[in-house]
């Protein structure tokens, strides 16, 4: 009997993994309040990602695009990312595999737009290499592997024209995720981007 309590005493209790930060609200997306070092998160919509993306660049740590050529380094900007630590790959081609494992070995948080038909060996590669490295994997588009976590654009609303004139400045966002491990449980969350 003491031989047991010894033994579950003794066993280690999970531990909160490192994460990379999230800017609120959308840090309630995630379970541990932040990106989990290592993970893989889809994400449907390029200015949620774009936002993701803005409390880690804040804090001084580097990002990064690749295969998104119709990426506006204003919208860049205007999410709140810094382009002095914003390195683009605009249009990998054939070399999209290699081109993000050579981000993800130098910067914390690379957002993707996969090819078309990427095979599932390569994205299996690169989510390894995510996870040797301790980066964060954004993916916008279909990854044909599990992902941690999905992160869905539910309902959007633009603001800042008024009569037919002036410029998108705000919109309005309702997001939700869920994943797996800690992230199986769908969370909700509603927004206005840029915060």
């Amino acid at each position: 009997m003491a031989l047991a309590l010894a033994t579950t005493i003794a066993q280690p209790l999970p531990q909160q993994p490192a994460v990379l930060p999230v800017a609120p609200p959308l840090d309630a997306l995630f379970p541990y309040g932040g990106m989990a070092r290592g993970s893989v998160v889809t994400v449907d919509s390029l200015t949620i990602a774009l936002a993701l993306l803005a409390a880690t660049s804040a804090a001084g740590g580097w990002c990064a695009a690749a295969g998104i050529p119709d990426l506006g380094l204003a919208a860049v900007a205007d999410a709140g990312i810094d382009l002095a630590r914003f390195v683009v790959v605009p249009a990998p081609g054939e070399q999209w595999a290699v081109a993000v494992a050579t981000l993800l070995d130098g910067v914390g948080v690379v957002l993707a737009r996969p090819p078309a038909r990427l095979k599932a060996s390569d994205a299996r590669r690169l989510a390894a290499r995510n996870r040797e490295r301790r980066g964060v994997l954004l993916v916008n588009g279909t990854w044909p592997e599990q992902v941690d976590l999905r992160v869905r654009l539910e309902a959007g609303e633009w603001s800042g024209l008024s009569g037919g004139y002036g410029r998108l400045r705000h919109r309005r966002i309702d997001v939700s995720a869920s994943g797996r491990g800690a992230a199986v449980r769908e969370r909700r969350v509603s927004a206005w981007l840029p915060a």
